[in-house]
């Protein structure tokens, strides 16, 4: 207190002045802070995952509320029994064993027939087996020498492991997402045989080597279909330190799918790579369904026809929300746009061509008012957090309405990328799970694979079924009858 008191009037106002500037610039940086930690998968592109992180808050309505039914199974929930089967695989008689109380051995007693039976599901213990094929040479009449060939699916070496472990081994990997040396485990628990890790893991480049054909396949389907949904998500790949010029050494894993394809591409979340995925060989006018990054908009891909995610918009709505809670505006625009998508899902179940036009024209209305109520009330230049990305929405509603509501006019076209969205959930999932993947080519194989066999499910193959038939060189091809 004395050296204040030692002060002058004018440094007393000084350090004031100072003080204030420092309260202010930590009551901006608090209010960044909380606008961070408010962010979550409801008014933000976060995975719901993150939801979950200490410090986050919670999207409103996500806590499930208590419960007041019971536990269990409920009511009228639809549900599978085992049911009795007339050709079981196998029938075992069962005797009493042992000594009546009288003392007489019950081996030889009078059998009464069968008062009981059950019926019990089993599967047999695994135990690997290995096989000696001795390959012979024949002599025709005609003096030409013939020698057997090798077992569909085998190899050229001397000894080497089957198609079926190979086939588990992968599918425990690409579908199951379990790591490599896990994998490992699981093999040798249920067969007793002890591959290397190395091995196993090899197992997804030669998957990767048998589906080369069928990946173009797809691929080339999917660049004929006329509306194509797109996503990209980062992906923590290869070496941890960042390339030079770079934030993160990640990569960035992309999609293409329709409704009935799949395809991945792993690379950079930058020009070349999109370049180098399907969207640069869809035909000219395709609808791609997309995020709104900035790269779909490059005058490389000025042939393709947009659909902006209105998933992705509902959340930048709720974000903006956020930012200027006294406002209408982004429940309104929120409000409309699900009222148009549930429009457009209805007319679609009850095969109409178009939206009930009464509909259509009393939410376009109430859209668009609240656009221009938003611009009317927000600049980009604001102090609040948020500010500028709520400014940016609100003017992709004014210049790109035709692009945000194509699906209203189009009932072929999805209002969402949902179908991308849930085919990069198994890389969060495998991420989760491993960590940082370590081979760049071994990650790019990973994604073939489950492309592949996402493409199988989508026409409803077992996909297990189909990746060991791959493995005894009979690989599924998809067919261009469904390319739409």
């Amino acid at each position: 207190m004395s050296d204040l008191e030692d002060l002058s009037r004018e440094e007393l106002l000084a350090l004031v002045l100072a003080q204030m500037d420092r309260i202010n610039e930590l009551v901006d940086k608090v209010a960044k802070l909380e606008h961070l930690l408010s962010r979550n998968s409801q008014n933000s592109s976060m995975p719901p995952s993150s939801d979950d992180q200490p410090g986050k808050t919670p999207p409103k309505g996500k806590a499930r509320p208590t419960a007041k039914r019971a536990k269990g199974k409920q009511k009228g929930a639809r549900g599978t029994n085992l049911s009795w089967s007339d050709t079981p695989h196998d029938k075992q008689d069962r005797f009493p064993e042992g000594a009546c109380e009288c003392g007489a051995d019950l081996t030889g007693a009078a059998d009464l027939g069968v008062v009981d039976a059950f019926q019990q599901i089993e599967i047999p213990q695994v135990k690997a087996r290995l096989t000696q094929y001795d390959q012979h040479a024949v002599l025709c009449g005609c003096g030409r020498t013939h020698t057997a060939a090798r077992p569909q699916g085998a190899g050229t070496g001397k000894i080497e492991y089957g198609p079926v472990l190979q086939a588990w081994a992968v599918y425990l990997m690409v579908v199951h997402h379990i790591p490599t040396h896990r994998a490992r485990q699981v093999l040798t628990a249920l067969t007793g045989v002890e591959p290397s890790t190395g091995f196993v893991h090899g197992l997804l480049a030669r998957a990767s080597q048998v589906l080369a054909e069928a990946d173009a396949r797809i691929r080339a389907l999917i660049t004929l279909a006329n509306v194509v949904c797109m996503d990209e998500t980062p992906l923590r790949v290869g070496p941890k330190t960042p390339r030079k010029g770079r934030k993160k050494a990640d990569k960035y894993l992309l999609i293409a799918c329709t409704r009935m394809y799949t395809h991945f591409l792993l690379g950079d979340r930058d020009l070349d790579t999109f370049k180098a995925s399907v969207l640069a060989d869809v035909a000219a006018g395709t609808t791609v369904v997309h995020d709104r990054y900035t790269v779909y908009d490059h005058e490389t891909f000025n042939k393709i026809v947009h659909q902006l995610c209105c998933a992705h918009l509902l959340r930048d709505l709720a974000a903006a929300g956020q930012t200027y809670p006294e406002a209408i505006w982004p429940g309104q625009i929120a409000d409309a746009l699900r009222a148009l998508i549930h429009a457009a899902n209805l007319a679609r179940e009850n095969d109409h061509d178009a939206i009930d036009a009464g509909e259509r024209a009393k939410h376009l209305h109430l859209l668009r008012q609240g656009v221009l109520v938003g611009l009317s009330a927000t600049t980009s230049h604001g102090e609040r957090p948020g500010e500028n990305k709520a400014r940016l929405l609100l003017e992709a509603f004014r210049d790109r309405e035709d692009d945000i509501l194509r699906f209203v006019d189009d009932l072929c076209v999805p209002p969402t990328s949902n179908d991308a969205e849930r085919g990069l959930r198994p890389s969060k999932i495998q991420q989760k799970i491993s960590g940082r993947l370590t081979s760049i080519a071994r990650t790019k194989d990973r994604y073939r694979v489950l492309g592949y066999l996402t493409t199988a499910a989508k026409h409803g193959l077992d996909r297990f079924t189909v990746l060991l038939d791959a493995f005894h060189g009979h690989v599924w091809l998809p067919g261009p009858a469904t390319a739409t």
